[in-house]
């Protein structure tokens, strides 16, 4: 296992979130996003693969073919920077609707992470989790990695639930350029 991989939120921290994302044309990468990610991918030669939840399918909200849909139009607008995600891995259940075995996939469980680290050979001492809420920092405490924070999506909140569990990102970042260069320079040993 040599492999790095940077694992990724994906609405809020890639791309806008306007809820329950199902409509590819509604798909909008943050500025810089598509570049960033080319770059932190070609530097570290490592993996990028998002974990996300995706409860809307449990709440009938969405489908499973909407949120695939939603999948390949992020990875064909990441493909003007020529670069792409490696594997999209979400958990479609919600507690509300779904037994507790079933939510067991659900960030801030690390199971996801387990997954594609087993599926890719990825050596997760080598590697990071970039979020914008407390699940995704929490997930990626709960396996292991370095951790870095957006403030593309629930910041204030996440900060505040970060550190009543006493569990502090790596980093803070503004956007998802910011969180690359971080990770690039932090990789090397600059930081």
């Amino acid at each position: 296992m040599s492999d790095c991989a940077v694992f990724l939120d994906r609405d809020g921290t890639i791309n806008e979130d306007p809820g329950y994302l199902g409509e590819p044309s509604s798909v909008k990468l943050f500025p810089g996003a598509a570049k960033a990610l080319s770059i932190l991918k070609s530097k570290l030669n490592c993996k990028l693969i998002v974990i996300s939840n995706q409860s809307g399918i449990a709440r009938g909200i969405i489908t499973r073919q909407m949120v695939d849909k939603v999948n390949e139009k992020i990875n064909e607008l990441l493909l003007a920077e020529q670069t792409s995600i490696d594997a999209f891995y979400y958990c479609p259940y919600h507690p509300d609707y779904n037994s507790e075995e079933e939510c067991e996939c659900r960030k801030p469980s690390p199971k996801l992470v387990f997954k594609a680290a087993n599926d890719f050979q990825i050596d997760l001492s080598k590697s990071y989790f970039i979020g914008d809420s407390s699940s995704d920092i929490i997930c990626g405490f709960n396996a292991g990695l370095k951790t870095v924070l957006v403030r593309t999506g629930y910041e204030t909140e996440s900060i505040s639930i970060l550190q009543k569990q006493n569990k502090i990102p790596t980093f803070v970042a503004e956007n998802l350029v910011q969180a690359c260069k971080f990770i690039i320079k932090d990789f090397s040993g600059e930081n």
